[in-house]
């Protein structure tokens, strides 16, 4: 009976009129198990003695008792086929029920088509998938329902599938009876039929339409992603040339506040140099006038007096022309004091040492305050604009020392550092503040400031220490790179000292 079950399962696939299936399994059951006839034969004789065992005794010849014997065994045997026959009937009705639920209700389209495309058989799902009736499904070809562009390679699909006995899959778009397009998977293996030889395939046809729309949202989102952190990539790289563009303007406004305040101060330092200047030359004319020009006038009036007078004694004679000549030499000094003040020839012709030796000379006489020079010898191989940038320097502390610090010692200092000369001149005077002279907008002390101005001028560095109770420290340091002559001897260390009372 199980044998009977399977051949019916197998034969459903293909879809065959019941009544054949049934016909065909009976036949084939009476001609391939003789085996099963004899035993049916022996259990109805059984039956059939059973059956005489409780009936009247025959009273005909043998031959009559035979033969009725005969014909109720095979009553009873075709009974029994009959009662067989139903059963198996009813189970293969049960199957085919499952069965066709089973195939119509399946969520994959089955299709069975032959080599040309042409539709044999479809489920229910299938013909849904097509949106048209499964009556009107048979007979037509399937490849009316592939997206034109993609015809060709359904046609190929076929072709390898009838080519072997293996499965083949692929992914095609559809197009229902409405044009409404769908993604569908394609699974088909070749078959062949029980009544005749032609070709066909079983083909299980899926919507996958979500599973690609799903596999494009993901993509999408994949490229979203990456396009998000390219965006970020960007963000941060922007931040960077947006913070990096923020501190050159901070940068360059810095330098422009700089470069206005250094105009500011070249202005007032134009407008103090001015002021200087004619302050100056007020003081050059002033002494020019009440000394040289008076000076002057009484070498005039005493040369006039020896001239009025045509008789004279020699004594008086050589007691004016005495005056005469102490007004003279009176002259000479102030203007060779003049000529000091504004360019000391001595530092042209001996040296910046020997022209500082006589300004602290002439300094100390006129100020009574003690000076302590010491110098550096190698110092006079310094160039010429470098010498009278350090004797200025000097010159200025010197006068500052005079004029603000009421100091009683002064140290002037010539010393040698590596690749530079350091000038300090340092006394023991009351203090100052640096920052608010130095760097104070209004009243900037000139001298300082030229200083300054003439030490950077050369790519010298100037600067100034001031503490109460410790007096005041102005420093200059000069390079020397590339100063003296070509061969020029090794300059000697030792220091010229000079201390004045």
């Amino acid at each position: 009976m199980s044998d009977i079950v399977l051949e019916i399962r197998q034969n459903s696939r293909w879809k065959l009129p019941r009544a054949d299936i049934l016909r065909g399994l009976i036949m084939q059951k009476k001609s391939s198990t003789p085996a099963h006839t004899a035993k049916l034969r022996h259990r109805a004789e059984v039956r059939l003695k059973g059956r005489n065992a409780h009936a009247a005794p025959p009273r005909t010849e043998a031959d009559t008792n035979r033969l009725l014997h005969e014909l109720q065994v095979h009553q009873i045997e075709l009974e029994m086929q009959n009662a067989e026959l139903q059963e198996a009937g009813d189970k293969v009705e049960t199957l085919l029920e499952t069965y066709t639920d089973l195939y119509d209700f399946s969520p994959i389209g089955y299709f069975s088509v032959d080599e040309e495309g042409v539709i044999l058989e479809v489920n229910l799902t299938g013909a849904a998938l097509l949106g048209i009736e499964r009556s009107r499904l048979i007979n037509r070809r399937l490849q009316g329902f592939v997206d034109p562009p993609s015809r060709t390679s359904f046609q190929a699909f076929l072709k390898k599938t009838f080519m072997g006995p293996g499965k083949q899959i692929c992914e095609i778009p559809f197009l229902n009876e409405r044009s409404i397009p769908f993604w569908a998977d394609l699974q088909a293996v070749s078959a062949k039929s029980l009544r005749n030889k032609r070709k066909w395939c079983r083909l299980a046809i899926s919507d996958v339409t979500a599973l690609k729309q799903a596999e494009e949202v993901r993509q999408s989102l994949e490229g979203m992603a990456t396009s998000n952190r390219e965006l970020k990539r960007e963000i941060v790289h922007r931040h960077k040339v947006e913070t990096a563009l923020k501190k050159s303007e901070a940068h360059y406004a810095q330098l422009f506040e700089e470069s206005r305040h250094m105009q500011e101060e070249l202005r007032h330092l134009s407008h103090q140099l001015l002021l200087a200047q004619e302050e100056e030359r007020k003081r050059i004319s002033r002494e020019l006038h009440d000394e040289v020009v008076q000076t002057l006038v009484g070498i005039n009036v005493h040369l006039a007096s020896l001239t009025a007078k045509s008789r004279i004694n020699t004594k008086d004679l050589r007691r004016k022309i005495t005056r005469t000549k102490r007004l003279v030499e009176r002259s000479v000094d102030i203007v060779h004091r003049f000529a000091r003040e504004l360019r000391p020839t001595v530092l042209d012709d001996l040296g910046l040492i020997p022209a500082l030796q006589s300004f602290i000379k002439d300094f100390t006489k006129r100020t009574n305050i003690r000076v302590q020079f010491t110098a550096f010898a190698g110092v006079e191989q310094l160039n010429s604009i470098k010498r009278t940038v350090l004797y200025r320097v000097a010159q200025s502390a010197l006068a500052n020392v005079d004029k603000h610090a009421y100091a009683s010692a002064v140290k002037v200092s010539i010393g040698k550092l590596p690749g530079a000369i350091r000038l300090e001149v340092h006394d023991n005077g009351k203090a100052f503040d640096t920052e608010r002279v130095l760097f104070a907008k209004r009243h900037k002390r000139l001298g300082l400031l030229g200083s300054r101005e003439r030490v950077e001028m050369v790519g010298g560095k100037f600067g100034v220490e001031s503490a109460p109770g410790q007096g005041t420290t102005i420093s200059a340091e000069i390079p020397i790179s590339g100063e003296g002559p070509k061969g020029a001897a090794k300059t000697s260390r030792k220091l010229h000292a000079v201390s004045m009372p």
